[in-house]
């Protein structure tokens, strides 16, 4: 009999500055180990800042999950600041993010509609992002954590949840039509 498929976390940590948004982590996220049953996954994602000692998040949300290997992988992208400091002072690994970045690693791994997704890592954080963009349009208490520096850079991503994977036409994502930052 095999084991149980095991449930983890893994934490997109982004800061925005005048220059940009920064991947603090450098060039993947961070991910925990399984979590114990007397734990849950936002502790964990807590406890993996706190390793890092990225300061307090000014906000968690966990915005996708995915299958891989023994385990389900929970999402979060956390927005642990933003200052007049540049994040590279701070945090010197830190890698920038554009919303070009998909367009210079191409389009994500086609999949048939009954088929299981295989996104990379360039997918689930762009995915975070334009959820994060979506955040804006429609909870109010996501707009409130988010300061003007963060939104001016959130502008670049356009808001949506699904669709990275539409490969017809050269479709965009699905978006909210006609959306803007209140």
């Amino acid at each position: 009999m095999s084991p149980n498929t095991e449930v983890r976390v893994e934490v997109w940590p982004v800061a925005a500055d005048r220059v940009g948004l920064w991947l603090i982590s450098g060039q993947d996220a961070w991910r925990s180990d399984a979590i114990r049953q007397d734990s849950d996954p936002h502790s964990e994602v807590e406890a993996l800042l706190g390793e890092h000692r990225t300061g307090e998040a000014k906000l968690l949300h966990s915005t996708s999950w995915r299958a891989d290997d023994t385990a389900v992988i929970l999402t979060y992208v956390a927005v642990v600041g933003d200052s007049d400091e540049l994040a590279l002072d701070r945090w010197p690994q830190a890698a920038p993010i554009s919303p070009e970045l998909p367009d210079a690693v191409g389009k994500p791994i086609e999949v048939k509609a009954t088929e299981a997704p295989f996104p990379r890592y360039i997918d689930v954080l762009m995915h975070g992002l334009r959820h994060l963009q979506f955040l804006l349009q429609t909870d109010s208490s996501a707009r409130e954590a988010l300061s003007d520096v963060w939104r001016g850079h959130l502008t670049a991503f356009r808001p949506a949840l699904a669709g990275m994977y539409d490969h017809k036409h050269g479709e965009s994502p699905i978006v909210i039509p006609g959306a803007s930052i209140p």
